[in-house]
């Protein structure tokens, strides 16, 4: 009887005690006296789960971190402009640079008809010579025309901007009255020899644009290492290149001063057997949007000897406007100017760079066509670059300069 009374009592408390502890904890939670204590855990549970309902604010610090990142972010990219593999390429270690150089230009147009008939006009060689200045990327000169220094020149700029990843050519060209008729052809049975190398003042021309190109294997090719001497190509690379372009081209042609010179060099009479047309003044400007694609190679063939050769060739649409004030129709009157042709440019330089000094040449033409049925017209023009410069102001000096302030 007592061991099964002791046995019941012992149930009873077993019971008794988890449900006084729970009743117990339970009080402390809900108790209303303790209000800090509750309000205490409604904020810290509320805080927790904020993270889900509400958005979280972002502190002084936090903004910091992001702005640095957008910051990083960009320099990254302009660093990439400059990013290369120094196993193929070496990088400057002067910040300044002399330079003498002498530039020739070239030009001509060759104008033709559906009949066989051309004529090609051609200013004479523009040859400048001046000094240059440098810093980094940027240079500054002047040059003198020393084939014009008493007649009317021909205006002229020419700027090409040459990065590891990316180029760009600026060009704006305006003649003078020094074009020579350089060839005529009316046919295999006419004798024009008489017209050869004629001075003719009835020829003006202007060609205004710019090139855009990007630079594919950028890190192992360097464009600037053959054309603004900013780098040395050690090992031989090649690169892919694809880019855009937009030029402008105004062609000012007075035929009746061209016949005059005919009369007067092959004979009255002459052109009546050539063309039935007394064509009197031409004008015509065309538009010319391109994408361009090509291919440069660097060839080191020897220590600090580098020769670039490179080519674009553009698909170009061409939109363009002419007029021809006629009394009849003519060998040049039948033209539209609306089409797709096949536009280039090249680029050759040779350069010999020991960091220190260098010398070189290179050349830059571009070329644009257009043909049609019963007109066609050519342009080329480029320049011919020589010269020799000096590199001084080195950069790690002026970087252990930095660490010792």
């Amino acid at each position: 009887m007592r061991k099964s009374t002791f046995t019941a009592w012992l149930s009873l408390c077993m019971l008794i005690i988890p449900m006084t502890t729970s009743m117990a904890a339970a009080t402390e939670k809900y108790n209303p006296d303790d209000q800090s204590h509750t309000v205490g855990q409604s904020v810290d549970s509320a805080a927790k789960d904020s993270s889900i309902m509400l958005p979280k604010s972002l502190s002084a610090k936090d903004v910091k971190s992001k702005k640095r990142h957008k910051i990083s972010k960009v320099r990254k990219v302009v660093r990439g402009f400059s990013s290369i593999d120094t196993a193929y390429i070496e990088p400057q270690a002067y910040i300044y640079t002399v330079m003498l150089q002498n530039t020739n230009t070239f030009e001509i147009y060759h104008i033709s008809n559906g009949k066989g008939q051309e004529v090609v006009f051609a200013p004479k060689p523009s040859y400048k010579v001046g000094p240059y200045i440098g810093w980094r990327w940027v240079f500054l000169g002047y040059t003198i025309d020393l084939t014009h220094l008493s007649g009317e020149a021909r205006q002229d700029l020419n700027l090409s901007v040459y990065s590891n990843q990316i180029g760009f050519d600026l060009f704006w060209r305006k003649s003078g009255d020094d074009y020579r008729i350089s060839q005529v052809n009316f046919g295999k049975k006419y004798d024009t020899s008489g017209m050869h190398n004629v001075a003719f003042d009835g020829f003006h021309s202007s060609v205004r644009g710019f090139n855009v190109y990007y630079i594919f294997n950028h890190r192992r090719f360097s464009y600037p290492a053959a054309y603004s001497q900013s780098t040395i190509q050690r090992r031989s690379q090649g690169s892919p290149l694809a880019g855009i372009g937009y030029t402008r081209h105004s062609l000012d042609i007075d035929w009746e001063k061209f016949h005059e010179v005919v009369n007067e060099r092959l004979g009255k009479g002459y052109l009546d057997d050539v063309t039935d047309t007394a064509l009197m003044r031409s004008n015509v400007e065309y538009t010319d949007f391109s994408v361009s694609g090509g291919y440069a190679y660097n060839w080191v063939f020897a220590h600090n000897w580098l020769l670039d050769v490179s080519l674009q060739l553009a698909i170009a649409y061409k939109h363009t406007k002419g007029d021809a004030n006629t009394e009849h129709k003519g060998m040049f009157q039948e033209f539209d100017f609306r089409n797709f042709n096949l536009d280039g440019i090249s680029r050759i330089g040779i350069v010999w760079n020991n960091m220190r000094w260098y010398a070189g040449a290179n050349a830059i033409f571009h070329a644009y066509n257009y043909k049609k049925k019963q007109f066609q017209t050519n342009n080329i023009f480029g320049n011919v670059n020589f010269y020799v410069g000096y590199n001084f102001g080195s950069i790690h000096k002026k970087k252990k300069n930095k660490t010792k302030k």
